[in-house]
């Protein structure tokens, strides 16, 4: 079932917030065993046969939590119950993701033989519950999470506003709220906050993300041997598609959550914003951001650091790092985190470039802070910080832009002749080098174009570039409403204030509009881009 189909917007969402109030009034245990039970249903929407992977997910991962509490006097069984459950949750996530296409590779390099594994078919949001889950183990060995009951953990789990895309959630950040009597009652300023945020989320994907796909769809289908023109524009189109789609299911998903009274961490905010990829990363799927540096590159980093120290060897210190000092400390396990997230995504050697690059530029972008010059305190003009500000976006969106196109293509070299296409070293109809790409902004600008059908597109990717680079983003826009809770990263200024939602007519009618425009372009048959992952 898809947040943007007819059944969830006219059937499911309607009677799940309706008997959750009415059962909260009675019982919060009832409410609560009415929001767990929908939340399988719409889990188990697509695929019934997966519902017992994720019954039997939870059961493991509850008892592995317990035996870590209760053996907690004893270091090192609650350690052995720790790891069996971290390698159990692996398992199941190599077995589903990784496994078919290992096989795959090393038939095709002539080191397995025997039959063809096939291709798995991916569960919906195995990598979100298994990390979810992951991470609140690791918490209770450290002492930081304790189980508030069965309950309260499943719907951790399974609260379906979060289940199969995100974002991935942090026990203390959650079970607590469902551990409150008031969580369960009808609170209408949440509703009326709730389902504002929805629509506009919901116009991100059908109206926004829906709309440019097929240009995208069409470039990436084959990469090679195309226009410069073609190529910018796939290019551009797959980048504000991702863009869109992913901020629309944030934006529904902390929606859906606050209708219920619950409070989601922010997952998105505006990173094409961003000036440097450091920060692109704090804005763009924030929570695997911040799981990846829990859980795997503090400790690593931190143990670096440890036996530096106890060597007396220098520290990342101000005026004090060396080079072999970031290198060790820094850019290794920097380097091991993003290739990691990388291969997250998907089993092709592409999200590993994907995972590389994106190591390399935060690399990169560290070592320029660390000894790169540093800003003088001087008063700058405001054209001066402006521009300065510009080529700094610039140059991280195109980094960024680089590496979505190893994230979307089929394959690595898929990717390459894309990029190749993108500076005019296809066989279509331009000269190859700069003189390509040239020729391809002259024809546009003047009658000659080679590709009529492109030039709307041009322009449809401009005004979204204007959405996505000038407008306030839905966490400035529901600020006072705190849309996001503590890793809202708000920057709003006074211009923005104006456009800050209020409960007052003007906004009942602008958002019964866009409500309107969303209902006329649901299709339900567009699935979320984050679903595969």
């Amino acid at each position: 079932m898809l947040f943007n189909s007819i059944p969830f917007l006219v059937l499911f969402l309607p009677a799940s917030l309706l008997l959750y109030f009415l059962l909260g009034r009675l019982h919060m245990n009832a409410a609560k065993a009415w929001l767990a039970a929908v939340s399988f249903l719409f889990y188990g929407w697509w695929n019934p046969a997966f519902l017992a992977l994720l019954m039997a997910s939870i059961l493991f991962n509850y008892a592995c939590g317990y035996g870590i509490q209760v053996f907690g006097a004893r270091p090192k069984v609650s350690l052995s119950i720790l790891w069996a459950g971290i390698a159990g949750n692996l398992g199941a996530l190599f077995h589903y993701k990784y496994l078919a296409a290992l096989t795959e590779w090393l038939r095709a390099e002539g080191w397995a033989h025997g039959p063809s594994w096939g291709s798995a078919v991916l569960p919906l949001g195995i990598s979100f519950f298994t990390f979810t889950q992951i991470g609140f183990l690791v918490d209770t060995h450290g002492g930081t999470a304790r189980e508030r009951g069965f309950l309260e953990y499943v719907l951790f789990v399974t609260f379906f506003p979060h289940l199969i895309a995100g974002p991935i959630l942090h026990h203390r950040e959650i079970m607590p709220q469902f551990a409150k009597k008031e969580t369960y009652r009808l609170q209408w300023n949440n509703l009326a906050v709730g389902v504002s945020i929805f629509i506009v989320g919901l116009a991100k994907k059908v109206l926004l993300a829906d709309q440019i796909a097929p240009v995208a769809n069409d470039i990436f289908k084959h990469t090679a041997d195309k226009h410069a023109l073609e190529a910018w524009c796939g290019a551009l189109a797959y980048s504000l598609q991702l863009y869109f789609d992913f901020a629309g299911y944030s934006e529904m998903a902390l929606g859906l959550a606050r209708m219920f009274n619950v409070k989601f961490p922010a997952n998105f905010d505006s990173p094409y914003k961003s000036r440097s990829v450091i920060d692109f990363w704090q804005r763009w799927h924030i929570s695997l951001t911040r799981f990846f540096t829990l859980y795997l590159y503090n400790p690593v980093s931190l143990r670096i650091m440890r036996r530096r120290a106890a060597k007396g060897l220098t520290l990342l210190k101000a005026q004090e790092t060396t080079w072999e000092g970031f290198l060790v400390m820094l850019a290794a396990p920097t380097l091991y985190t993003m290739i990691l997230i990388g291969i997250w995504h998907g089993a092709g050697f592409q999200f590993f470039i994907f995972g590389l690059l994106h190591g390399i530029y935060l690399c990169v972008n560290h070592a320029w802070r660390l000894f790169g010059p540093k800003a003088t305190p001087a008063t700058v003009h405001p054209f001066r910080a402006w521009l300065e500000g510009a080529w700094k976006g610039a140059l991280t969106y195109f980094a960024v832009l680089v590496g979505q196109i190893f994230f979307r293509a089929k394959t690595a070299s898929d990717a390459w002749s894309l990029l190749q296409s993108m500076f005019g070293g296809g066989t279509g109809d331009s000269p190859g080098g700069a003189t390509g790409v040239l020729e391809s902004i002259l024809n546009y600008m003047g009658v000659a174009v080679p590709y009529w059908g492109y030039s709307n597109s041009m322009i449809t990717l401009g005004i979204l570039f204007i959405f996505a680079l000038v407008m306030p983003n839905t966490l400035q826009i529901f600020e006072k409403e705190a849309a996001g809770t503590s890793l809202t990263r708000i920057r709003s200024t006074q211009a923005l204030l104006r456009f800050q939602w209020r409960p007052n007519l003007l906004w009942a009618c602008l958002l019964a509009v866009l409500a309107l425009a969303d209902a006329l372009m649901v299709t339900g048959n567009s699935e979320f881009l984050y679903f595969r992952f």
